[in-house]
């Protein structure tokens, strides 16, 4: 492609091209991954600032410099004269117009259905794309625990990536056949603009409790930062969305979607347009009559909880705007096993003691994740213990901290407090922290700082009909500790120990 055709709608404040056409072949924001005729993005993010980069990326071979910098546009001018260079006034805007044009906008292939909200994300995700591709519908899934693309199943660096790889995997998807997307938006991509210009056609809203206040400040600037969704980022807004009606930041979206012209459903197991009535919940099963406007179907999902239900609900609901029988949503709804680290039973092959209790790995990470997973582990354990193993992210939210350990206190009978991406805090201090949450609840625990001893400690205090949850990392499988990604995973280190105890 020639460079001014991959500059179709992006607007330059300042640009100098050179005179000759120039053939591009690629766009990149990462120095490392520049190649001979890439165009590079360089632009300032939350930790570095590419523009730092542009002399590397020209000894590299790059064709052309798209820069959000005044200085670093002048500077280029007078280093590099012959190379193509343009100032723009948005790097992120600019770089999705670029990745747009050179993937042949992949994203107006696509129908795109985009979840947000606290908890929930990853399994409401993972539950749409299961009805979606139960009525024969190729798929593209973009999440935090992986990317699919077809039936290829990629790594997941993060839950939303920036637009340029956004983009690529929805070309490869739209390669492969498919004719949908289901993804992840974060609070973090919704505020950086990572998904500009990407027309979504159906919102979802899970919910909205404390997290991410070392980046967002304030709950209010937190769910200004979810509502974007609904703005339409970039793009027009979306045609349907899907609101929790039992989640107060659900209904005072409600109003705010119809103003802007979306069509709205809304869902929950007390109110909704969507809503679960003759409920039965058990480990490994969660059923119900969902009663919607339409009719009504009987839902039999392998998931186990209310939170649960409330998944099932929004995924029905998005499915339905997605076109989708009832009949259909069932099939899809039952298609599904698991979802990898959300609240996943450890197997091994063991036998003895260790087939009296019972070792749970989850995800749950906030406050109300905590209170969740422990309300449906007391639920489960039918008079038995509820054994808390979790920890806090270091350079997070400090906040939630006490929060977090009063949230494990009040719902277990044992806490096990641990390490979880430490990343650069002393783990010891972030426990400090937990810990004055946690001593409110009067509840006995354990202070463990390295994981794998901690795990321990909470597999052999359980007795005959226990449940022991491991929460916090889920599907992860690295602990990040101020040296750096170590490999870990709750579930093979637990596995292991099980096996062990036979």
């Amino acid at each position: 492609m020639l460079w001014n055709d991959a500059l179709t709608d992006v607007t330059a404040v300042a640009d100098a091209f050179f005179d000759a056409p120039v053939q591009v072949s690629g766009v990149e924001y990462d120095s490392r991954r520049v190649l001979p005729g890439t165009i590079f993005v360089a632009m300032r993010g939350e930790t570095a600032d590419g523009n730092n980069y542009i002399d590397a990326v020209v000894a590299q071979g790059a064709a052309a410099i798209v820069t959000d910098s005044r200085e670093a546009f002048t500077a280029v001018q007078m280093r590099y004269p012959r190379m193509p260079v343009v100032q723009v006034e948005h790097g992120r805007r600019s770089l999705a117009g670029i990745s747009a044009n050179l993937f042949g906008h992949p994203e107006k292939q696509l129908a795109v259905s985009a979840v947000t909200g606290t908890n929930g994300k990853t399994t409401t995700a993972y539950l749409l794309e299961a009805m979606l591709r139960s009525a024969g519908r190729r798929c593209v899934l973009v999440g935090t625990i992986e990317y699919r693309v077809g039936d290829a199943v990629r790594p997941s660096p993060h839950t939303t990536p920036e637009s340029r790889d956004l983009l690529e995997i929805f070309r490869d998807g739209v390669a492969a056949g498919a004719s949908e997307a289901v993804m992840e938006m974060s609070s973090h991509a919704l505020e950086q603009e990572r998904a500009w210009g990407v027309p979504v056609d159906t919102a979802i809203f899970t919910n909205l409790t404390q997290d991410h206040l070392d980046y967002h400040r304030t709950m209010e600037d937190y769910f200004a930062a979810k509502r974007r969704l609904f703005e339409g980022v970039g793009a027009a807004v979306p045609r349907v969305a899907v609101l929790n009606a039992d989640d107060a930041y659900g209904r005072a979206l409600v109003e705010f979607a119809r103003a802007g012209g979306s069509e709205v459903a809304t869902y929950g197991i007390d109110s909704g347009d969507f809503r679960a009535e003759q409920m039965v919940l058990r480990a490994g099963k969660t059923a119900f009559t969902m009663q919607t406007p339409f009719g009504s179907v009987k839902i039999d999902s392998h998931l186990t909880g209310r939170v649960n239900a409330y998944n099932l609900l929004a995924a029905a609901a998005a499915a339905h705007a997605r076109g989708l029988s009832l009949e259909q949503i069932a099939t899809g709804a039952e298609a599904l096993q698991h979802v990898p680290g959300r609240f996943q039973v450890v197997r091994a092959m063991f036998a003895g003691k260790a087939k009296e209790f019972t070792v749970v790995v989850d995800y749950a990470h906030t406050p109300d994740a905590l209170i969740n997973l422990t309300a449906l582990a007391r639920e489960l354990a039918g008079g038995k213990r509820v054994i808390t193993l979790f920890g806090c992210g270091g350079d997070r939210d400090r906040a939630k901290r006490p929060l977090m350990g009063r949230a494990a206190g009040e719902g277990s009978d044992l806490v096990v407090l641990t390490s979880d991406n430490p990343r650069s805090e002393d783990p010891q201090a972030i426990m400090d922290d937990v810990l004055a949450g946690l001593r409110e609840t009067k509840t006995e625990y354990i202070a463990e700082a390295e994981r794998a001893k901690a795990i321990a400690l909470a597999i052999h205090s359980a007795k005959p009909g226990d449940i022991v949850l491991l929460a916090g990392k889920g599907h992860e499988t690295t602990q990040i500790l101020r040296e750096g990604a170590v490999p870990f995973s709750d579930a093979a280190v637990a596995a292991c120990m099980l096996e062990g105890m036979a």
